[in-house]
């Protein structure tokens, strides 16, 4: 039986090549770092997806992060929640689909731009609202790689209303309530979550880290 994964991995020999070929050159340039084996792959592909080794000491997990992460996937079914329409493109939809899986968001819907103008506030704020109403928070994995006000409103869900999503993707960039944003997600026991401390972080990197738990998660069923 092969042991590389036949979903998750690049789909040809060539492109496989080339992705083990940057993975074996992050792990000689890396130097030391504290992550777990089970958490080292996640960093790795988000510094693939950059090319950038600050992710080595910025990226933070909740103890049970991955554990978490791959148990929803291997569930079957599982939504993801996104706060940009860039995340649901940049996913995989045939990895997605082998776990039964689809992306969600809802950043554009017109009801989201009403009511975020009826109530002075943004469409991230009111797209959280909307998927917690449609009710793909609870047990979901939510990815957040653009808008520090959607991952504050997903806190205050979290917090105040007790929604309980399986796993928090924070990693919205920038240089208003980004950080904050990041590190009152980071103060969470209830949920598992991984965050990029600091301004940086993107879609980009969301995606990566996304496809590293589906790469994971794929590797956990094959046995």
């Amino acid at each position: 039986m092969s042991t590389v994964n036949t979903v998750t991995e690049q789909l040809t020999p060539a492109g496989q090549a080339i992705e083990h070929d940057s993975f074996a050159i992050i792990d000689a340039e890396v130097g030391p770092h504290a992550y777990t084996s089970a958490q080292w792959p996640v960093v790795r592909r988000m510094i693939h997806a950059n090319a950038d080794f600050d992710f080595n000491g910025l990226t933070d997990f909740h103890p049970q992060a991955v554990a978490a992460g791959i148990a929803a996937i291997c569930r079957g079914g599982t939504p993801v929640v996104a706060d940009v329409e860039m995340i649901c493109s940049g996913l995989s939809k045939p990895r997605l689909a082998h776990f039964g899986m689809a992306a969600h968001q809802f950043i554009s819907d017109d009801d989201v731009i009403a009511q975020a103008r009826a109530e002075n506030s943004t469409r991230a704020v009111q797209a959280m609202r909307k998927a917690g109403r449609l009710g793909l928070l609870e047990g979901g994995i939510v990815g957040i790689g653009n808008a520090p006000t959607a991952l504050l409103e997903l806190v205050r869900l979290v917090r105040e209303e007790g929604v309980r999503p399986a796993l928090v993707v924070g990693m919205p960039v920038g240089f208003v309530s980004a950080a904050e944003s990041k590190d009152a997600l980071a103060e969470l026991a209830e949920v598992p979550w991984i965050v990029i401390r600091g301004r940086k972080g993107g879609s980009t990197l969301v995606v990566a880290a996304l496809h590293a738990l589906l790469s994971l998660a794929e590797a956990e069923a094959r046995g």
